[in-house]
């Protein structure tokens, strides 16, 4: 089988990984892909924005099934525009795609289909948004409506925390994706990633996940798009995956479709576990970054027949398997991020990894033939262990064999998991 596949991300390094071990591949290529995604496929330096140039390499290659990795091709109608060639497309339509591009969107459909989320009003003016705040008080939740990358949330623990989001929204700190702004009620509880493959009617539970969104130790400072990630999560017991599959997946399978925008692809389903059980806080249409590498770690089964059976309507026949060892990776990021930073800064080594180990190339080029940093996060460091204790030291005693200078990270994700291993 000939496969192509977009994006060139850390998410993207972890699935050409998976994916290249597959028996049923032939020829493989991405793009634009990272030096690290170039070991498993050939590079081809398309530009991914350009739908007809993409559709006319399909057709010049003879490309079976294309793998969209990152979100925004999907919002932009990508898949739509390969299907109508008659391609095999891994990823939603762009109007399923609104479960990401459009944070009011999702909530519309939670509203009409009684998923549990938290209350919410949809704004298109700062007034307006203010005043609500003002009513409504802290801790509050203000959501840039489009696509920010992973940038356009902020959890204000005050009102005047709340307004200054809604003034970055509205003065175009997130460009288009801040027109309008979502504000929701905020949920205490814990947080947790579930990966559910679909194919429009039926569903396929992959696994968990927890991520560590925030820049600083202990679940400090800002939001980033993510610094690290373990897999299963620990609060993601099997009663609450069942919840949460008859609660919120397969609700929104069932909406989705009732509403004309049947959903083939995966389910990135952001929760908050609460008192009340699991509530969804967002969707992602697409595998989770960093979470993807965690998950590919553990997942036993060859990844190409999965995604297909999403993409041909034939998940009731799949079935997945997974290592019981939990998996860690630990984001490498430029320093300054997740503001300004430098880049295209040396790495001068990357360690060699061993079994159930792997560096994933995040944000890496080759500049003159030498390896540079050229995004905010840059390399995953990833391991597996028989417990999140284990993993986690593993993680680190490679992490610290990579030479960057300009490089930083946590240095305690999987904290929650370790302490619940010790109790």
């Amino acid at each position: 089988m000939k496969v192509l596949l977009i994006g060139s991300g850390g998410r993207e390094h972890a699935l050409a990984w998976k994916l290249a071990k597959s028996p049923l591949m032939t020829e493989f290529y991405a793009a634009p892909g990272n030096p690290g995604i170039a070991e498993h496929a050939r590079l081809v330096s398309l530009n991914v924005e350009d739908h007809e140039a993409v559709a006319a390499f399909c057709v010049q290659k003879a490309i079976d099934f294309v793998v969209v990795g990152p979100e925004a091709p999907l919002v932009a109608g990508f898949a739509d525009r390969l299907r109508a060639d008659g391609l095999k497309v891994f990823g939603p339509s762009a109007a399923a795609a609104q479960l990401e591009g459009s944070k009011g969107f999702t909530k519309d459909i939670c509203a009409r289909y009684n998923i549990p989320t938290g209350a919410y009003q949809r704004f298109n003016n700062a007034p307006k948004a203010k005043a609500y705040i003002r009513e409504q008080g802290a801790p509050i939740v203000v959501k840039a409506d489009g696509l920010a990358a992973g940038k356009g949330v902020t959890v204000a623990m005050s009102v005047g925390e709340a307004l200054g989001a809604v003034d970055d929204c509205f003065e175009g700190a997130f460009g288009a994706a801040g027109a309008e702004v979502v504000i929701e009620a905020y949920l205490d509880g814990e947080e947790a990633s579930f990966f559910c493959l679909c194919d429009g009617k039926n569903a396929l539970p992959l696994a968990t996940a927890q991520d560590h969104k925030r820049v600083g130790e202990g679940d400090t400072g800002v939001n980033t798009g993510g610094m690290g990630a373990y897999s299963p999560a620990p609060v993601m017991t099997p009663e609450m995956i069942e919840r949460t599959m008859k609660e919120i997946i397969e609700p929104t399978i069932c909406g989705m479709a009732e509403s004309g925008y049947p959903f083939c692809g995966v389910f990135f389903a952001g929760l908050m576990i609460t008192a009340k059980g699991p509530e969804l806080i967002e969707y992602n249409v697409r595998f989770g970054d960093p979470e993807c590498q965690v998950l590919m770690m553990r997942l036993k089964s060859d990844l190409l027949p999965l995604l297909l059976a999403a993409a041909e309507g034939t998940l009731d026949k799949a079935t997945a398997e997974w290592s019981d060892d939990p998996a860690l990776t630990v984001v490498m990021a430029s320093k300054g991020y997740p503001g300004p930073y430098e880049k295209n800064t040396p790495i001068l080594s990357l360690p060699e990894a061993g079994e159930g180990a792997k560096v994933f190339h995040a944000g890496t080029s080759l500049k003159d033939g030498e390896l540079v940093a050229t995004g905010g996060r840059v390399l995953n460091v990833t391991a597996t262990g028989r417990t999140v204790g284990e993993a986690q030291s593993r993680a680190y005693a490679l992490l610290d064999k990579v030479e960057w200078e300009n490089g930083f990270c946590r240095r305690d994700i999987g904290w929650r998991a370790i302490e619940r291993e010790k109790a």
